[in-house]
């Protein structure tokens, strides 16, 4: 099975509400979607959103990087010499994470239909049930409290809370929701890079002090500090989660070697794919560290490759944070993953299970053009 083609569309899916974090305010999922082709016909799929703010990748940086730098190296090579197709996206161009990301779902999706099986059989196998947080977007108190409540009886058992805009503000947005909701679901904190340390120090003392359980806060400082991260984890007894600050494997090292963290978020589109993310589950294992699988506001193609891998990993990546098909108004995807709300499940079919996709825009441009 020889790549011969790589081709492009661009998927757009309204979202049920506008999603509002610290960065931006987004009112639908807008991919580029992946398709890598092979000389017996069969096609794998992968996707990539834009994440100026994060990742540095636009919708035209990642269909370019891929055009000019990454197809380029692989065409005509093998699906079976994975480690070969992987090491030739991963070197063709610095950064660019989404892109090569993209591009390494789309391959490992291709590799699984080789052998006939579900992706996350051969990363290791697991059970293919498991269950997802569900994120809460920065609103006044009263919408946040509103959501959080729906969301509870829609069977969601851990709520995603976004703050890090007003810190007095998102201390009572926590204890409304906690009021409301702490005897039936664990609730979770994404400042978003939206606090100084001394800020998370206060805010999460205050929270504590009053008997607010938090499983974690994610990012709470701006992703270079890690000074800054590491004076929050030693000074609260709340977990915090490395998100932003740790894109590939050297930056986990780094964040391990300098105690900054508790827990570390792996997503697809910050480590360029699958090989890496598979790198920094096995590091977090050696070391006794646990991960969250996460991901951007992307569609279904790409988090069901997240999906696998979370299966896949399940004992070391103990938290799922793949929310974003049940934030959407449909979802256009006919595939090997069933997305119920909390619960998400993956089909006994080969590779992702991807049949197709409605509402793809195809894209005038291909390798090569």
């Amino acid at each position: 099975m020889k790549i011969t083609d790589i081709r492009f569309g661009m998927l757009r899916i309204p979202l049920k509400t506008p999603f509002k974090t610290a960065l931006r305010t987004v009112d639908q999922v807008e991919d580029v979607i992946v398709m890598v082709h092979t000389d017996d016909g069969r096609i794998g799929y992968g996707g990539a959103p834009a994440t100026a703010v994060i990742t540095g990748d636009t919708h035209g940086s990642i269909i370019e990087a891929i055009r000019h730098y990454i197809a380029p190296k692989l065409i005509g090579l093998d699906i079976a010499d994975l480690n070969r197709v992987t090491h030739g996206i991963q070197n063709a161009l610095v950064r660019n994470t989404s892109a090569k990301a993209a591009v390494e779902i789309a391959v490992h999706d291709l590799w699984a239909q080789l052998y006939g099986a579900p992706l996350y059989r051969l990363l290791g196998g697991g059970d293919p049930v498991i269950t997802t947080d569900i994120t809460i977007s920065v609103d006044d108190i009263d919408t946040m409290v509103a959501k959080s409540v729906s969301a509870v009886e829609r069977g969601f058992a851990s709520l995603k809370i976004k703050v890090g805009k007003d810190i007095g503000v998102d201390i009572e947005r926590v204890r409304a929701i906690h009021a409301a909701v702490h005897s039936r679901a664990l609730l979770r904190l994404d400042a978003n890079q939206g606090w100084t340390a001394k800020q998370a120090v206060y805010a999460l003392h205050v929270l504590e002090d009053a008997g607010v359980h938090l499983e974690l806060v994610e990012q709470p400082v701006k992703a270079r500090d890690l000074e800054g991260l590491r004076y929050v984890t030693e000074r609260v007894h709340t977990p915090i989660m490395a998100d932003e600050s740790v894109f590939g494997p050297l930056e986990v090292l780094e964040l391990i070697r300098m105690r900054a963290a508790d827990i570390i978020n792996i997503k697809l589109m910050k480590t360029g794919g699958l090989s890496n993310a598979i790198r920094i589950a096995d590091i977090a294992s050696l070391h006794g560290i646990e991960c969250m699988m996460g991901c951007m506001l992307e569609s279904s193609v790409s988090v069901a490759a997240a999906v696998h891998l979370a299966v896949a990993k399940a004992d070391v990546i103990t938290k799922v944070d793949l929310d974003v098909p049940s934030l959407c108004a449909l979802d256009p995807v006919d595939g090997g993953i069933d997305f119920n709300e909390a619960k998400i499940t993956i089909r006994d079919v080969p590779g992702l299970g991807i049949r197709a996709i409605h509402g793809l825009e195809p894209l005038d441009l291909k390798q090569g053009t």
